[in-house]
């Protein structure tokens, strides 16, 4: 499997997008990743638009992002929460200084906004959140998937797919911490 020596971050928070969370997470782990799921609070179970729950193994607190080869950030409502702990939008700005692959899909991008890494970059999202990605100096894209450099994005569910056939080629092709 070629992502053994891969470890990726999934940040989960209430009312995460069912799907967007799992699907990423199922996949990554069939490539042979270990993916941790890390909330504000360790050990806590959160629940997803839907109803699927997603159990965190760490706090924001307990972890460091030099420990982990890419990060995902769900969509759903989940994002307008996550891009209010401090320790999330420093995780995304190390991974993106860091150029590891940072995986967006749906309102995701709101966390990668108010990280401020956007500037300049192409990326797509649900359509709902296009003048905010624009906002925020990214060039948006109507695509199912925008990889610019090591950030992934995507627009919704019908495109996980060739999302995370883009996520998990770039995370394929990084070279470890």
């Amino acid at each position: 499997m070629r992502l053994n020596d891969k470890k990726v971050m999934a940040l989960v928070e209430n009312d995460f997008e069912d799907l967007e969370l799992w699907y990423p997470i199922l996949r990554l782990q069939e490539e042979g990743a270990q993916v941790d799921l890390v909330g504000h609070e360790a050990n806590k179970t959160y629940i997803g638009k839907y109803g699927v729950p997603a159990e965190s193994a760490y706090a924001f607190s307990e972890i460091n992002s030099k420990d982990y080869d890419a990060i995902l950030v769900p969509g759903g409502w989940a994002p307008d929460k996550l891009r209010r702990y401090p320790e999330v939008l420093q995780f995304v700005r190390e991974m993106d200084e860091a150029k590891k692959p940072i995986g967006q899909i749906c309102h995701a991008g709101w966390v990668l906004i108010s990280a401020d890494i956007l500037q300049g970059k192409k990326v797509t999202s649900t359509p709902g959140i296009k003048d905010d990605m624009a906002n925020a100096g990214a060039e948006w894209l109507n695509e199912a998937v925008v990889t610019d450099g090591h950030i992934i994005s995507s627009r919704r569910p019908p495109d996980l797919p060739p999302y995370m056939k883009a996520f998990t080629d770039r995370l394929a092709n990084q070279e470890s911490k």
